[in-house]
């Protein structure tokens, strides 16, 4: 399939999925517009990377649905300046959008396989601004925090102490949390007098494994 047949799909998955939806935080729309969403698929799967819904890319793991990527981004209200940590690096493909709207990001990965097959592709596709760790992304990663921005693409059994800590004063994390088999979307930001807690939208992702999440 052609690049530009691509584009115009990028294009449609915007208008279709996202912008009809609600999603109008123009700078997601554009990073959406943007990344090549096929190349974080597997090939055989390609034909299928702009529809609306999320893909197995293997390990037990799946690449988000579309919408979900860009209204979690979206909630994040992130800065050029931020740097923003991601739990669960997966495809790589909603590190690669924080990684355009944003000036760094650390991205966690439990599955060593999944790692470096991100690590290789962010390289390939010029995402110099990401650096990607093997580790448990329930107790974040200390040694860069603290983070204007945290997202968390698996669902916990509760928002993670670690990730709250490691915000900074102002700093937004948005957190899937619940049963194994449905959440609702949280939204905390750390403000000088605690944490702040929002209540969004219903929602699916695979669990979140950790030693403040759930057991393998």
């Amino acid at each position: 399939m052609t690049s530009g047949r691509f584009t115009e799909r990028r294009h449609r998955m915007v208008r279709t999925q996202i912008e009809a939806r609600g999603v109008s935080n123009e700078r997601v729309l554009d990073a959406m517009r943007t990344v090549p969403r096929h190349r974080f698929v597997p090939e055989k799967d390609e034909a299928s990377a702009y529809e609306d819904h999320p893909l197995d890319i293997g390990c037990g793991q799946t690449i988000s649905q579309p919408y979900m990527v860009a209204f979690m981004t979206a909630l994040l209200e992130l800065a050029p300046t931020d740097r923003v940590l991601e739990i669960g690096t997966g495809s790589a493909y909603q590190a690669a959008i924080l990684a355009t709207l944003a000036a760094e990001v650390i991205t966690i990965e439990r599955h060593e396989a999944l790692a470096q097959r991100a690590r290789a592709l962010l390289a390939e596709l010029g995402y110099g601004n990401v650096t990607v760790v093997v580790g448990d992304g329930t107790l974040g990663c200390p040694e860069y925090a603290p983070y204007d921005a945290v997202i968390v693409t698996a669902a916990a059994p509760h928002v993670p102490r670690a990730l709250e800590e490691q915000l900074k004063v102002g700093g937004r994390l948005v957190c899937p949390s619940g049963a194994r088999d449905i959440q609702r979307l949280e939204r905390i930001i750390r403000t000088d007098r605690g944490f702040e807690e929002e209540h969004g939208i219903g929602c699916v992702f695979v669990p979140l494994i950790g030693e403040d999440g759930w057991p393998d």
